[in-house]
C-alpha cells in the first residue's frame, strides 16, 4: 500500500510509469515482486543502479521468443502484448525489512530520472 499511495501521489502513473499493481478496496495481496510498467524501463534500471537501487527484469524475452519454444513457429508481433510488457516491466525492491524511508527514496528517484 506504501508504494501504491506513493506513486498515485507522485504524478507517474498514467505517464511515465505506465502502470502499477492495482489496489481493490475488497481484496487483498501479497506481493511477492512489486512490477511497475515504464517508459524507457531500461534506462530507468540504469538510472536506479546508479543510485545503488536494485531492481530487476525477470523476463525480457516474452516465452513465446524463446529458444526452447521455437519449434512452434511463433514470430516477433504475434503477440504484442506479451511484447510490450516484456519491454516495460521492471520490478522494484520489495522484502519484509524494507522501510517507508526506502520506498520514498525508489519513488522519488524514479520521479528524478523522469524530470531530467
Amino acid at each position: 500500500r506504501t508504494y501504491y499511495q506513493m506513486f498515485m501521489d507522485s504524478g507517474l502513473v498514467g505517464n511515465q510509469v505506465l502502470a502499477i499493481p492495482p489496489l481493490p478496496a475488497d481484496k487483498s495481496h501479497v506481493f511477492n515482486n512489486y512490477c511497475i510498467r515504464a517508459e524507457r524501463r531500461d534506462e530507468l534500471k540504469q538510472f536506479l543502479a546508479e543510485a545503488a537501487i536494485q531492481s530487476e527484469i525477470y523476463y525480457p524475452l516474452p516465452l513465446h521468443l524463446q529458444k526452447c519454444f521455437a519449434d512452434l513457429g511463433y514470430k516477433q508481433g504475434d503477440f504484442p502484448h506479451a511484447e510490450l510488457a516484456a519491454d516495460q516491466v521492471l520490478a522494484l525492491p520489495l522484502y519484509p525489512e524494507l522501510t517507508a524511508a526506502q520506498q520514498e527514496t525508489v519513488v522519488a528517484s524514479i520521479a528524478e530520472f523522469y524530470r531530467r
